[in-house]
């Protein structure tokens, strides 16, 4: 019995996986969605098999756990005969604070932690604890793992992860930069070493997380330098409806000028910027902002420039930070799927003597090396399996 069910909680959703840890194979994904809303329905797919919806509304995420497991223990459409065939569950939890810098098996303790750190992730972390706390309810007894997505960015040293803002802010609320797409930064950095090869301890990979959500990491065998995102997942890159990097004093500005409340500015800032702002309301999906530039849209075209440039901008400085890089690495949805992008960004790098290829480069969310035979930096597309990460910490860790 090897089977480690990953779940992935929202306030309203309830995404997961269940993997066999023998071979590191999917056996089955679902996601559930609306719980506690009407019109729940859980869209379950085993592997290999037709996917199969169940339209029933739960009233919590106990409910929807309750189902899950039928489904995943159905005749028709299961994949294990029962819940004991499930040897231990990870959860992705958001926010670990500065208490965490790897994954944990959860206590009570780890849950009031959850708990206490929602003030840095108040719209994750207390779903991430309805989850745990749902799937306690379905399966005591069983062991729980909290994977933080906080968690590979707490080996930036202070240079890199503390604000220049007054020492107390720091000591009294924890005000750092702790970096997101954690999961995904550890799990594709460590692998990149391994598919090119580099010396596990002393790589430099630097990994584009680009997406809706997007983020930028350095690393040194495996460990975390640096990080885009910081005490929020606003700072950074430029994102689908993020911000990404802007004078603070911007905040104060349309304040006073549209009369309006810090929060107000704080949602347009996360919900109605980014390439959406930026592009005049077109889409925040890339591909629409790509077509629209194809059909001579002028904002779509500086939106897009603008989301490269700032990626360009962010792994120079990390070269520099970093004296120079042995791999780049592009995941998620536009960097497994927008060879512009990894062409514009990877040869931008040529001044180190980076070139990509771009026959290799003509592909889609499979894992491949994209560079040159003679580039002076190993490039790459690397698919990200933050689900299979979680999976790898929770066997560890229900081992032990």
């Amino acid at each position: 019995m090897k089977n480690v069910l990953v779940i992935n909680c929202g306030s309203s959703s309830l995404k997961y996986q269940l993997i066999n840890m023998e071979n590191e194979e999917v056996l089955a994904k679902g996601l559930f969605e609306r719980i506690a809303i009407p019109g729940s329905k859980l869209t379950h797919e085993p592997e290999g098999r037709e996917k199969f919806k169940i339209e029933k509304d739960v009233k919590n995420h106990t409910e929807a756990i309750a189902l899950v497991l039928e489904a995943l223990t159905d005749k028709e459409h299961g994949v294990i005969k029962d819940a004991s065939e499930i040897y231990a569950i990870g959860h992705r939890v958001v926010q670990g604070g500065v208490k965490y810098p790897e994954s944990v098996v959860i206590t009570d303790e780890v849950k009031k932690n959850i708990e206490k750190y929602s003030d840095l992730a108040p719209l994750h972390n207390p779903a991430n604890l309805m989850g745990i706390e749902a799937v306690e309810k379905a399966m005591p007894g069983v062991p729980n793992v909290a994977a933080f997505d906080t968690s590979f960015g707490m080996s930036m040293p202070e240079k890199a992860y503390k604000y220049a803002i007054p020492n107390e802010y720091y000591e009294n609320y924890h005000i750092r930069r702790y970096g997101f797409h954690g999961t995904s930064h550890m799990y594709v950095s460590q692998e990149a070493i391994k598919f090119a090869g580099l010396d596990k301890d002393t790589a430099r990979v630097i990994v584009c997380h680009l997406g809706n959500g997007a983020s930028i990491s350095a690393s040194v065998g495996g460990k975390c330098i640096d990080s885009s995102m910081g005490l929020t997942p606003l700072e950074g890159l430029i994102m689908g409806t993020r911000s990404g990097d802007i004078d603070p004093a911007i905040v104060q500005y349309i304040c006073k000028k549209e009369n309006k409340s810090v929060d107000e500015v704080l949602d347009i800032l996360n919900k109605k910027s980014g390439v959406l702002g930026m592009s005049g309301g077109v889409s925040s999906d890339f591909r629409d902002i790509e077509n629209a530039e194809a059909d001579g849209n002028n904002l779509a075209k500086v939106a897009l420039e603008a989301f490269r440039y700032r990626i360009i901008k962010y792994v120079g400085a990390y070269v520099a930070a970093m004296g120079g890089v042995d791999a780049l690495c592009f995941t998620a949805g536009v960097g497994e799927n927008d060879k512009i992008t990894r062409q514009i960004v990877g040869n931008s790098l040529g001044f180190i003597g980076a070139k990509v290829d771009e026959e290799a480069n003509n592909v889609r969310g499979k894992r491949t090396m994209i560079s040159t035979p003679d580039s002076k930096v190993k490039i790459m597309l690397m698919p990200t399996n933050e689900e299979l990460a979680i999976a790898r910490d929770t066997y560890r860790l229900a081992k032990k």
